[in-house]
């Protein structure tokens, strides 16, 4: 009977946390379709004529998701192989975020709280985030993301560097006159020049100004592509580094491709060559 109920619970794992399996594909599906209804079911709420209209549809709409994604949530944190991991993890807080401000909006009274019902409901739009879950190469992303992380920190110290240099100067050469009221707010502005947004709600006026500004313009073009390169190039790398190995189907973890090379040399699972 251990047995039995050690292999049913395997079996499970396997479709609610894995897609190889025909029945772990349909689950997949069924979440990804239940995803992007709800996320559209959000929107449609915001628009007010149509909640005018269509309010107890959508409100019974929005319950059927909740009950959903609740019998998602509590399958996941069963048959999960560490339920603590999970429960705490990106993805096990967002599951839960995608579903308590549901159950927390029948506690909180509807009339004199009203307002902050309508932001709960809103953040359903966190179920939105576990799309993630479903797209391999997210992965990579967040790896690249992470070997960039101490490269992005020196470059976004210098782009504040120079956003305090440049707002310092532009106040001196500006002035209160001319709607650099003050560093913080010349700070502002140069924040959005550099970033070529270009707002216009301040503008030089002097000579001076105006070469400034031309010069932090140039600066910004040359910047944009700086972070994107420093991604690309760690996002290349672990491409390379993938081809080269093997992923263990257990643990995720992934091992040299060598011709002796036959299990996972984290958990010792036997690998799929």
């Amino acid at each position: 009977m251990a047995k039995l109920t050690g292999t049913f619970n395997e079996k499970m794992y396997k479709i609610i946390f894995e897609s190889d399996t025909p029945q772990g594909k349909a689950f997949d599906i069924v979440v990804i379709i239940s995803i992007v209804s709800s996320s559209l079911l959000v929107m449609a709420e915001s628009v007010s004529s149509v909640y005018t209209e269509y309010g107890r549809v959508l409100d019974t709409l929005t319950w059927i998701f909740v009950m959903l994604f609740t019998a998602e949530y509590l399958l996941r944190v069963s048959y999960s192989r560490n339920r603590r991991k999970y429960m705490i993890s990106f993805f096990g807080i967002i599951d839960l975020a995608a579903i308590l401000p549901a159950y927390l909006s029948l506690i909180i009274p509807s009339v004199q709280l009203l307002v902050v019902i309508r932001l709960f409901r809103l953040l359903r739009l966190f179920t939105i985030l576990k799309m993630g879950r479903y797209v391999k190469e997210s992965g990579t992303i967040i790896k690249a993301l992470k070997a960039s992380r101490p490269k992005i920190t020196v470059f976004m110290f210098a782009i504040i560097f120079i956003i305090t240099i440049v707002g310092t100067m532009m106040y001196i050469v500006e002035g209160h006159r001319e709607g650099f009221g003050s560093i913080p707010e010349a700070m502002y502005w140069a924040t959005v020049t550099i970033a070529t947004v270009g707002y216009g709600d301040i503008t030089p006026k002097t000579p001076v100004g105006r070469f400034i500004a031309s010069i932090l313009i140039l600066v910004g073009y040359g910047i944009i592509a700086v972070p994107t390169g420093i991604i690309t190039t760690e996002m290349t790398g672990i491409a390379k580094e993938a081809k080269g190995s093997v992923m263990c189907s257990s643990c995720g973890h992934r091992s040299t491709m060598e011709a002796d090379t036959y299990y996972c040399s984290k958990c010792g699972e036997k690998l799929n060559r």
